[in-house]
């Protein structure tokens, strides 16, 4: 069966267009409400745990959920503005049934979304997001009056959360004499990133820090480093830390102001855990990882699995190899060893033990890690042409993994939320992959009009 509103993390759209509307978070809140309740194996009320992120449009939202929910006979506690992964933290930590966000990550604030948690603190399995998806066509019956579920706010959550990450260092560990210049990019972690690094001794210059509801990742944040890089440089800070909307991603700049990314991040943190003997045999990536950070693990004598693009697939595949370390290019890295989902703050702290105890600078840990020069075109559908079984493509494609040979790779990947396909070549030679790039491309364009 497939879905209709959910994809790879939740559901997200623009604001006032469907499914992302007031009356539809209202029904989302109240069929939630009846599949966690049934699903529940705690006696009494079932209870849910609601977060967001700085979006004007979140406390719409906020209030619709909350309704549905409690009209389900769902008691309601209520975070405010918290990272994603705080969310899921909070939901072990009270017991309750499930989590929701309501965020559209590094998406501009016109858009907003909807993540869910189960109670363990990680993704909904596909047969609950069917279930909810099954319960929304049913007609919204609120329970008799004595059975309304209440809401109430918790007033300690960030607290708890800032002590939360600081417990995922080693006792002791102090960032005292590091200059750290943060990006919080007006989102979700623009209160507690900055005192987390404060708190842990970091002379912290921060950006991005003053949310209005408009103005989330708006030139600011991991996926604009432009900012935060100049920053880097002007300020003479020994690291540089982005973080996107929501606090589940990170990305760092080095003491020049050069961007690191999630490849060379994971290899980092991949590289302490080995010198300190608590490695596991490998780590998990995505089809988009760079070729670069899996042939640096081999060198070091670890295995590296890929997986379908989205955390979730990343998530399975280190349970199914009970791995500890996964992440993705965009800076969505799990430590599952320190906590259950991506987590931005979380993971930024591991980069910098690895840093402190390297005592190097963070570009000099970077450069183990020999990034392959990598080229992404869109190729915009025109006609129905499909990849799957177009004899054209196939050949385009073997004609250019031929010219790579062993070093290199070919990706082809059709997006899910626009009509194109996302043409991937990755080599040695910066001035071969572009060249093949742009001929696969045209190849492809032709196979699919």
């Amino acid at each position: 069966m497939s879905k209709r509103y959910f994809g790879t993390d939740g559901i997200r759209g623009t604001v006032g267009q469907a499914p992302i509307t007031p009356d539809f978070m209202l029904k989302l809140g109240w069929a939630c409400g009846r599949v966690f309740t049934e699903r529940s194996t705690e006696a009494g009320r079932c209870s849910v745990i609601i977060g967001k992120d700085t979006r004007v449009s979140g406390y719409m939202f906020e209030s619709a959920l909350e309704a549905g929910l409690v009209a389900a006979g769902v008691d309601v506690k209520l975070l405010g503005p918290m990272p994603t992964p705080a969310v899921a933290l909070m939901t072990r930590s009270h017991n309750a049934d499930a989590g929701i966000v309501i965020s559209a990550s590094h998406n501009p604030f016109e858009d907003n979304g909807i993540k869910f948690f189960s109670a363990e603190g990680s993704k909904l399995p596909d047969d609950v997001e069917l279930a909810i998806e099954a319960m929304l066509a049913a007609p919204l019956e609120t329970v008799p009056p004595r059975a309304i579920g209440k809401a109430v706010r918790v007033v300690d959550a960030a607290g708890r959360y800032i002590e939360f990450c600081k417990s995922t260092v080693p006792e002791g560990f102090s960032l005292r004499g590091l200059r750290v210049a943060l990006d919080c990019a007006h989102g979700a972690t623009y209160a507690i990133a900055p005192a987390v690094f404060a708190e842990l001794g970091a002379e912290v210059e921060s950006m991005g820090a003053s949310p209005d509801g408009f103005n989330i990742n708006q030139g600011v944040g991991s996926t604009d480093m432009a900012s935060l890089c100049a920053l880097v440089r002007a300020k003479g800070a020994d690291v540089g830390i982005a973080f996107d909307g929501d606090g589940d991603r990170v990305l760092f700049a080095d003491e020049q102001g050069a961007v690191v990314d999630g490849d060379e991040l994971l290899y980092i943190i991949a590289m302490h855990r080995l010198a300190r003997g608590t490695a596991d045999a490998g780590v998990v990536g995505t089809l988009m990882t760079n070729l670069g950070l899996e042939l640096a693990l081999r060198e070091a004598g670890l295995d590296f699995a890929r997986t379908p693009v989205g955390d979730r697939y990343v998530r399975e595949r280190m349970v199914a190899e009970g791995w500890h370390l996964g992440g993705e290019s965009s800076g969505h890295i799990i430590c599952s060893d320190v906590t259950t989902t991506g987590d931005g703050i979380v993971a930024a702290l591991q980069v910098l033990q690895a840093l402190r105890a390297a005592g190097k600078p963070l570009s000099e840990l970077a450069a183990g890690m020999n990034r392959l020069p990598q080229r992404l075109v869109n190729v915009r559908r025109k006609g129905n042409g499909a990849l799957e079984g177009n004899g054209t493509v196939a050949a385009a494609v073997a004609a250019v993994e031929a010219e790579l040979g062993d070093a290199g790779r070919v990706l082809l990947r059709p997006s899910g939320t626009e009509p194109v396909v996302r043409v991937m070549v990755e080599g040695r030679d910066a001035e071969q992959v572009e060249a093949l790039c742009e001929r696969l491309a045209e190849e492809v364009a032709r196979g699919l009009a």
